[in-house]
């Protein structure tokens, strides 16, 4: 029988972590039984006096770590738990400086320049909001304020020719949020790319989605492998391909989208990432506008990459078909994101701030990737290094030809402070090219640059 002590508004943190902490002490100490199902978000809502989205988010943290199972239409479950019979902690403390890794080097593939942010044009927007419209402390529409999911609808249409209406549209805090939301609204099993975004996959697998990889070659997922998994849904990145850049071309994006047509049921995920960097050629037309607001593709993306991670806006487009559902299963949650940043946002996008600034950040990195690859060469010499990716997005793959393991190049470099990860960690079942590291270079620093390509060919020489 599930009872819970909750001291809400008692403890440290906000609310939704203290309700997380309080069921995993429940779970550790064995007074919650493996198969033992929980109370229904709203019940417990009510029986704590707090949100049903408070309730909402504790529980999809649970399911993220493993200590629930969500079941669709059943509800959510305790998994078993193996570990030692002892309470969750407290919030932690703050880390002392000697247990964060000091990196000279950041090459992770979610790093950005945060000197771009447009601190004084965001920063106005913001303080005229505050002064002038206090009626945005009040709640706003769950899907998003309407005028933001207007703008973001017109964005997406002359940028993208993504064909949707702002009913649509659905703004929350996170790809990841919203990934987990949609999960429940569609059949799997999922077919993911491999290698991929490991992240998606443990996503649509706690929330009770079995999970297939397809093999990614030069022109992304390999559409002709789909009939053998079974799937009933992919999640592809066609616009730049995690991690390997790829780029996924109209004849297959074509035959991806047949695929999903031949039965009812099935759906696409296309995660449009870092399609803004694009530095050669002209982005294809995303998925979702060949399919048409019809179709069976829902369209993902989020401002995180190109403002800043800390600004948790993504959305998503939903076809008409998954749109009731959508209302039925999560109309009464409120929404995730503060309505001062989204109308921030709806301004710098409505006044042109928006296209300016992916403008500006283009030709910098542009200038930056040129700058490491240039460098590289130059320091291993010719025909040492293999670039790939890197017309598209923040990273790019280097390969070290002649040279020590993949896990060996790993090693030397994070021992010297480089921050930096091998394609194998992001491969499921897929084999990697041998000695191949995904480099992000969003936050490397310009000076930076020429004394990274020496040390990096000076101990992987």
């Amino acid at each position: 029988m599930f009872q819970l002590s909750f001291a809400a508004r008692d403890g440290d943190g906000p609310l939704y972590d203290q309700l997380y902490r309080a069921i995993v002490a429940q779970i550790r100490q064995g007074k919650l039984a493996p198969g033992e199902r929980l109370p229904g978000k709203r019940s417990l809502a009510e029986e704590l006096s707090v949100s049903v989205n408070t309730v909402d988010t504790a529980y999809q943290l649970l399911v993220a770590e493993g200590y629930l199972e969500a079941r669709p239409r059943s509800g959510f479950f305790v998994q078993r738990y193996t570990g030692p019979k002892t309470a969750l902690p407290g919030p932690a403390p703050a880390p002392r400086p000697a247990d964060v890794p000091v990196w000279r080097y950041d090459l992770s593939t979610g790093g950005i320049d945060t000197a771009l942010f447009p601190f004084r044009t965001w920063g106005r927007i913001q303080k005229e909001l505050l002064y002038s419209q206090p009626q945005l402390l009040t709640r706003g529409h769950p899907q998003g304020d309407e005028d933001l999911r207007g703008a973001i609808a017109d964005y997406l249409r002359a940028y993208r020719a993504v064909d949707c209406a702002p009913d649509q549209i659905v703004v929350g805090a996170g790809v990841e949020y919203l990934l987990g939301l949609l999960a429940r609204l569609v059949e799997g099993p999922a077919a993911v790319e491999d290698p991929g975004y490991g992240r998606t996959r443990r996503i649509l697998h706690s929330s009770g989605m079995d999970c297939v990889p397809v093999p990614v070659d030069k022109q992304g997922l390999q559409v002709d492998k789909l009939a053998e998994t079974g799937a009933r849904l992919a999640y592809v990145t066609p616009s730049h391909q995690f991690p390997t850049g790829a780029v996924m071309p109209a004849g297959r994006r074509a035959a991806l989208l047949e695929w999903a047509l031949a039965e009812p049921g099935r759906y696409i995920i296309e995660d449009d990432y870092d399609s803004e960097f694009r530095f050669e050629l002209r982005p294809l037309p995303s998925l979702q506008g060949m399919a048409g607001s019809g179709g069976p593709v829902v369209y993902l993306s989020t401002f995180s990459r190109s403002l800043a991670p800390s600004i948790r806006i993504a959305y998503m487009v939903l076809p008409r078909g998954l749109l009731a559902r959508f209302e039925d299963e999560f109309g009464f949650y409120s929404s995730t994101v503060s309505r001062f940043e989204q109308q921030t946002l709806r301004v710098f996008l409505q006044e042109g701030h928006f296209t300016r600034h992916l403008a500006r950040c283009r030709g910098k990195y542009r200038t930056r990737m040129q700058a490491l690859t240039g460098a590289l060469d130059s320091a291993f010499g010719p025909g040492r290094l293999h670039f790939s990716g890197q017309h598209t997005g923040l990273h790019l793959l280097i390969q070290v030809k002649n040279g020590p393991g993949e896990a060996e190049l790993v090693r030397l470099a994070r021992a010297e402070g480089i921050r930096i990860t091998g394609l194998s960690e992001y491969c499921t079942a897929a084999s990697c090219p041998p000695g191949t590291l995904v480099a992000g270079y969003g936050a490397l620093a310009e000076e930076q640059i020429e004394p990274l390509a020496q040390l990096l060919a000076r101990i992987w020489g």
